[in-house]
Order: C-alpha cells, then structure tokens, then sequence
C-alpha cells in the first residue's frame, strides 16, 4: 500500500431558502453533520481528513513511499522467510529493502511488515517488484512474487533564457510552469553557479529596508500558472580578469528547485547543467566602461571604453579609427596608434564625441585594425544614449 498524506475531506452543501418547502430541515442537518465546519457549513472543504481511496499521482522530484506486509494465512509455522522489494525504472533496478537479513520464523496470523522510501529521479513507468522466499515446515523452499505498476509523471516545465551583457555579467530568466493539477507552495528556487561565477538573485525588493518577495508573502503556484525568475552571474575576480577564459565559458550553473504540495508533501528538482550559447567577441573586444545617459544636442560628451586582446598567444598592435555617422560624430584625431595589446590584457580608452540628432540614438563608427595581420574589427550599436535640447534641463 502507498502511503501517502490523507486529503480535507469534502461535501455538497445543500440547502435552501426557509421559505421554501423544506424549511429549515437541509441547514440543520448541514449543522448536525460532524464533517461540517461549524458557523461555516456551507463551505464544502470540511475538518476531517479522508484517507487515501487510491493510489494517486506520483510526480518527479517527490519521495515514494510503501508499506508493505507480508502475511502468514496457513495455520503453519514457516520459516527463513525473506521478503525483497525492488523498484524497476526504465533505466535501471534498485534495492529498496531495508535489511536484507532473513526472518527466522513467522507464526500462523502474525506478519512481517516493513516500509521503503525513494526519492523519484526518473519519469516514465516504474514497477514495484516484491519477492518473497520461505521454507515451509517439510522442508519444501517456496517463492513468489507481486508487482505494482505505476507511473511516475512530470510535475513542472521549466523553460530557460540567457542575456549576455557587455559587462562580462550574464543575467538568466527561468520560466517554471506548474503543470500538476494542483496549486503547489513553492519553497525555494535557486541557482547554483559553476565555479567560475557568484550569482545575485533578483526576485526580492527592499521595503522599509526589509527584502520582500515580488511574488508576494504566499508564494504559491496554481496549476498551469508560470512564474519568471531572474538571477544575475557575474565572473569571480580571479576569472574576470582572464577575458579568453570567460569567453568560453558556457555552463552557467543549475537550478534547485522546492516545492510542497497538499498538506506539506515535499518534492524538490534539480536540473542538469544549465547551457548558454557563449558570445563571440573575436580576437579584440570592445566594452563600454562609462557613458552617460543623457546628453545635450550638439554638446560633446565623453565615454571609457575597454579593449580587450582575447587571444592566448599572440600579441596585437592596434590603430583606432573613428567613423561619423548621420548623428554620431567623434572628436578627436582617427587612425591614431593604440601601441601593442599583450594576450589577454586590456586597456582603457577615453573618446569625446556628440550628437546632431535628437532622441535615443546609438553609437558606432569605431573601427581597430591589427597591423600584424592587416585585419579590421568594426564595433557597431556599442550602446545607446538619449539626446536632448539644450534647452532641456536634465532631470
């Protein structure tokens, strides 16, 4: 027999009106009904529990657990009885048997009784495989066996989505849809990063100084909702100064997640390794280390860009040029010499330039060409800045 929690039980109220022909009789029989609940009858989740009537679903991630009762109906002694359970998965056979010792003897009307756990890591068909084995008092060793089939079934579809930011920061949103047919609490959902980066959750807010959930105080999680969570990874500092290494870093980390269903029944998911497309700088990458948000029309403003050699091996001799564009235009001497980029070193760049448009425009036009090998790496659509009138106070 599974065992499993018991369930609120639940009734039909039925009543009527007191002017109508029963009168009264239906309320007062709702409140004489012991399963009731008093001063609210006509509520139809009442205060007793009802025992499981079957077996249930069985979902990924949840602990299964079995009694199991071996009974002697013969009015004989028998004896060396060993009872075996096993559970058979579609991948694999495991023991679940606490002792694996055998019983010296079981007297007529008397059992053996015992109780398995397992925690559920496979979806699919599983079979509950018992065997028992006894000698009856001739001597004769006998044996049989009992199966139960049941079905293990997916509990939440978890969809994942990466954001590669220039910064070197990766920022991960998690859609995690309950497709159980009941709500479930959800009790934690974190990240676990790979070792080459820490992770900042960001899915509280400070409040009064007290960090709430953006879900709320009751976090729970009704059947074929989707909630979305956003964790943001950034390179330890041993990793982030190695801008080769971080490059090709695709294994982000994995997600842990716990829930509890019905009266407190425990499931908890892990996924595998989770894996981003990694970004392709090139050789030489450029980032934006400031720029303001907002600038004025026509009025120069500056900007600190970051150059990194991305190579391992070779060293880069760079030369900068600045193309204006039909709003950008850049201040200051192009086709000027950067000097040599060591592998997987970087320097800092100050550019001054303006805008002859107004609005969210974006700024591009720097080209580096590697004198070595005669190649160009044009930087486009670096970032975006807001430009305004004169006129406007900036706020």
């Amino acid at each position: 027999m599974r065992l499993t929690k018991p369930t609120l039980f639940t009734n039909i109220p039925v009543t009527c009106e007191e002017r109508d022909l029963p009168g009264n009789l239906f309320n007062q029989l709702m409140k004489d009904d012991p399963s009731t609940v008093k001063g609210a009858e006509t509520l139809m989740l009442g205060e007793m529990l009802t025992l499981p009537q079957n077996f249930g679903n069985i979902f990924l991630g949840e602990t299964f657990s079995s009694y199991i009762s071996v009974h002697n109906d013969s009015n004989q002694v028998v004896k060396d009885i060993l009872v075996k359970a096993d559970l058979q998965t579609s991948s694999q056979r495991l023991n679940l048997s606490a002792s694996s010792a055998a019983v010296a003897e079981l007297k007529p009307d008397c059992c053996i009784d015992d109780v398995i756990h397992h925690e559920v890591k496979e979806i699919g068909t599983h079979i509950l495989v018992c065997a028992v084995s006894y000698t009856t008092q001739t001597g004769e060793k006998m044996y049989f066996r009992k199966f139960f089939k049941f079905q293990v079934l997916k509990p939440l579809d978890v969809k994942t989505k990466f954001y590669n930011a220039e910064t070197d920061e990766v920022f991960l949103e998690a859609q995690i849809q309950n497709i159980t047919t009941s709500p479930m609490f959800m009790e934690k959902v974190s990240l676990e990063p790979s070792m080459m980066y820490n992770v900042a959750e960001l899915n509280t807010v400070d409040t009064a100084g007290e960090s709430e959930s953006t879900f709320g105080s009751r976090t729970y999680l009704q059947p074929m909702d989707t909630r979305q969570y956003l964790y943001c990874l950034k390179p330890k500092q041993e990793f982030a100064e190695k801008a080769g290494v971080i490059k090709g870093v695709t294994v982000i980390g994995k997600l842990d997640i716990v829930w509890k269903t019905n009266l407190g029944e425990r499931g908890r998911l892990q996924t595998s390794q989770l894996q981003r497309m990694a970004p392709g700088y090139g050789d030489v990458r450029l980032s934006l280390e400031t720029i303001p948000d907002t600038v004025n029309l026509e009025e120069p403003f500056d900007i600190t860009c970051k150059i990194t050699n991305c190579s391992s091996e070779r060293t880069m001799d760079l030369v900068l040029e600045m193309c204006n564009t039909n709003s950008i235009h850049w201040c200051g001497v192009s086709g000027r010499q950067l000097g040599k980029l060591h592998p997987s070193s970087s320097l800092h760049l100050a550019l001054t330039l303006l805008s002859s448009v107004q609005g969210l425009q974006s700024v591009s036009g720097l080209r580096l060409t590697d004198t070595f090998l005669k190649r160009t790496y044009e930087y486009d659509d670096i970032a975006q800045v807001c430009v305004v009138s004169s006129e406007v106070k900036q706020s």
